[in-house]
């Protein structure tokens, strides 16, 4: 199985780099340095003591993976920590959060010749995945030449179990050749086990243990003096394709209370410009982010087409709706407007955050509703209610911090066997870079 699994990516290696381009043109950072993706890294870089890889594929994965990156360094000061991506939101996450810290590079596509070409590159002596990005050569491959990677902040759907289940000769092995598996809940920990995955352990959502930085509160505050202050303010945020004309729509038959401010914020910066274009054709005006300007008291509809700030969106408004689960596409991360304290709306598809959900809507941090009428009305509702939003925030709070510690508990399984690779290597770290 893993012979024809092989056998296609080499079939689509040559088209590969046409599809980074097409992506390049609203992304220009699929530009840069293609040939990493094909295990040709020719940037100079030194790699001084032990080597620890962290792959971080996208923009949540990277910002999941700031406690952990914090704790390798304080750790091991002389080790160098690698963080690979998949994604161009990844890696210029990766850049803000972690400046000059880290190496950054793409992880190679998954065939054979371009993954040893990494693994030879980097020698890592321990590799760190986050979330459920595997790949049956990286593992296979890293499994082979003695390099340990274990599985973090692991999550896995019953829709993508079921997936990796119809591939069970292809996706067994790999899971088995994994050194180890801590992932975020029970429910994915059994999943994970029934596909092959060895003892995974529990440690939690690393997500919950995410600050909100000193920045984006500031942020937050300067964004919210360009709404206005005064304005009822609502976030669509991480929406995805589909949403927005759906929101639209029920906007156009429910009124919002008196001077209303609607910020949408697309997932992917590549649709920015197909949700501006969306927004003129239905003859609605709107601020676009990006322009720097204060909103008019009579535009009602802001368009947030910048990176890396959804903390800041998050700070500046009253009510927050989590995007990607009004279609059905798995929701997006829930905790980074509940850990701010705001009143938290999800739509009826939030599987690939399914217990992080259920347990907020039990707690009462977050409201789900049906469809997007129902969002709508719930929107203009909690707008005119201070009392609830007040009532909700103190619930989101407290949920919050209830299920803070996953870094700890994390930690306390993972540090040993960081010590097993990197610690006994210690005495290599004053040595000469190698490059």
């Amino acid at each position: 199985m893993r012979a024809l699994y092989t056998l296609l990516w080499y079939v689509a290696l040559p088209f590969l780099p046409l599809r980074l381009l097409w992506r390049a043109r609203r992304e220009p950072g699929y530009r840069e340095r293609i040939g990493e993706r094909y295990g040709i890294y020719t940037e100079p870089v030194a790699l001084r003591g032990p080597v620890v890889w962290v792959h971080a594929v996208s923009l949540g994965e990277t910002r999941a993976a700031l406690p952990l990156v914090d704790r390798i360094k304080r750790a091991y000061p002389e080790a160098t920590l690698v963080v690979t991506h998949m994604t161009a939101t990844g890696r210029a996450a990766g850049r803000t959060l972690f400046g000059e810290r880290v190496v950054q590079a793409w992880l190679p596509y998954d065939a054979p010749a371009a993954v040893r070409a990494f693994l030879r590159r980097f020698s890592p002596r321990v590799g760190l995945v986050m979330e459920t990005e595997l790949w049956p050569n990286l593992v296979a491959l890293s499994h082979a030449a003695g390099v340990p990677l274990y599985l973090v902040n692991a999550r896995l759907s019953e829709r993508s179990a079921a997936g990796y289940a119809r591939i069970a000769k292809l996706a067994r092995p790999m899971l088995a050749a994994l050194a180890g598996v801590a992932a975020q809940s029970e429910a994915d920990a059994a999943r994970l086990a029934a596909l092959g995955a060895r003892s995974p352990v529990v440690t939690g959502n690393l997500k919950f243990d995410v600050q909100v930085s000193e920045s984006a509160s500031v942020l937050g505050g300067e964004l919210r003096l360009r709404f206005g202050e005064s304005r009822p303010v609502w976030l669509a945020a991480s929406t995805r394709d589909g949403e927005e004309a759906l929101i639209l729509d029920a906007l156009s038959s429910r009124r919002l209370p008196a001077g209303a401010l609607t910020v949408i914020v697309p997932r992917h910066p590549q649709r920015f410009a197909e949700v501006a274009d969306l927004l003129r054709r239905r003859g609605i005006p709107f601020v676009a982010r990006s322009a720097n300007a204060p909103v008019p008291a009579d535009i009602d509809v802001v368009l947030g087409d910048s990176m890396g700030e959804l903390q800041g969106y998050c700070v500046a408004a009253d009510v927050v709706f989590v995007g990607g689960s009004l279609l059905p596409l798995g929701g997006q991360n829930l905790i980074e407007p509940i850990a701010v304290g705001r009143p938290t709306i999800v739509g009826p598809h939030m599987f690939n955050f399914a217990e992080a959900t259920e347990k907020a809507l039990a707690a009462g941090a977050a409201v789900a509703v049906a469809d997007a009428a129902a969002l709508v009305a719930e929107v203009a509702a909690l707008l005119g209610d201070r009392a609830r939003r007040d009532e909700i925030r103190r619930r989101a709070l407290a949920f919050h911090a209830t299920h803070r510690g996953s870094a700890d508990r994390l930690w306390v399984w993972l540090e040993p066997r960081l010590a097993a690779r990197v610690g006994a290597s210690r005495a290599d770290a004053g040595g000469a870079p190698r490059r």
